[in-house]
């Protein structure tokens, strides 16, 4: 008699764990009965899992959260669930959603750095965008230790945020933000350019500092190595640069900058004053492009040594002194 209990009791329990291994698979393989949709999901730093499975199922991810918490525990509980935002394209099962979240697939934002602005205008884009805090990207480009191998004299990052367009994952921190662009820098400017720096007698910080005038002396790629060329020309000549951009740059540094330079602007006591001071400007006035670095490593063969602006986003190039006033005549004071 205890026999046939005892069996009973066995074939009982088999029974019903054969039936609860059937639903638990059903409802941690099937994918939920969502309409076809994109979900962006978050998963916050140090969030519990059975938190995660409570936001999963408000968000209609999953339809319950036990088939979730169990197949965790069973399959991937030497996996942590990263945190991040999420692009979950539903349906999904359970066993998909862990899948995803133990792997750290996360969403990654596009942002695009413009050539030529300087390091407080990239933090503060990237700032209004959602990523780091002005303040702490301010903060890692005065750590000079990431480019320290190619220029030891740089006081801080400025001219080697490279622009471009990245992709970043929200919370991804100032400090990676900034190694990701300088790491873009070090890629484009390459072995070649350093060798062709060092051809036409100029260090690779000379070369950032002549590509972040022409960044921001004209917007014309036509014009890149015509601009190059006039400063190339006046620096064999020991001539004054008279780059304007230059002083630009000390009142935007000051909060000082109103649209437009004043005549007294030009008589500002700073050594980034290319009107007072002949040669390169200390450092860089802006984070320049791959354009003004090529234009200022190969410059046009001409021996111009002014220009002026059209009024129109292009200027007159000019050989002589007399041919400027000219230009000057023409296109400022009509």
């Amino acid at each position: 008699m205890l026999v046939k209990v005892a069996r009973i009791i066995l074939v009982s329990a088999a029974l019903l764990l054969l039936f609860f291994t059937s639903w638990f698979s059903l409802e941690f393989y099937r994918p939920s009965k969502a309409l076809p949709k994109m979900v962006i999901f978050e998963v916050t730093k140090g969030q519990a899992g059975k938190d995660i499975a409570r936001n999963l199922k408000k968000n209609g991810i999953i339809k319950k959260t036990w088939p979730l918490l169990l197949g965790y525990k069973i399959f991937f509980s030497s996996q942590s669930l990263k945190a991040g935002e999420y692009a979950l394209q539903l349906p999904l099962s359970a066993k998909d959603v862990l899948q995803i979240l133990t792997e750290g697939t996360v969403l990654l934002r596009p942002v695009t750095i413009p050539e030529g602005l300087i390091i407080e205008e990239i933090a503060d884009l990237l700032e209004s965008q959602g990523f780091a805090k002005k303040a702490d990207i301010v903060k890692i480009s005065a750590n000079t230790s990431f480019i320290s191998s190619m220029d030891k004299e740089a006081t801080s990052l400025e001219g080697y945020l490279f622009p471009e367009t990245y992709s970043f994952a929200k919370g991804t921190t100032a400090d990676e933000i900034v190694s990701a662009m300088i790491s873009q820098f070090t890629q484009v400017f390459c072995e070649k350019w350093k060798h062709r720096a060092e051809e036409i007698g100029m260090s690779v910080r000379e070369i950032v500092i002549l590509a972040s005038l022409i960044e921001k002396e004209t917007s014309l790629p036509e014009e890149r190595k015509l601009v190059s060329a006039v400063f190339h020309n006046r620096l064999k000549r020991g001539m004054k640069l008279d780059c304007d951009p230059t002083i630009i740059y000390v009142l935007k540094r000051e909060g000082n900058f109103r649209d437009r330079l004043r005549t007294k602007d030009l008589k500002l006591d700073s050594p980034f004053n290319t009107y007072l001071y002949p040669g390169l400007p200390p450092g860089p006035i802006s984070n320049p492009g791959e354009d003004s670095f090529e234009a200022a490593l190969y410059p046009a063969d001409e021996n111009y040594l002014y220009f002026v602006s059209k009024n129109d986003g292009s200027h007159h190039f000019s050989r002589t002194f007399r041919e400027h006033q000219r230009a000057v005549n023409t296109y400022q004071r009509r």
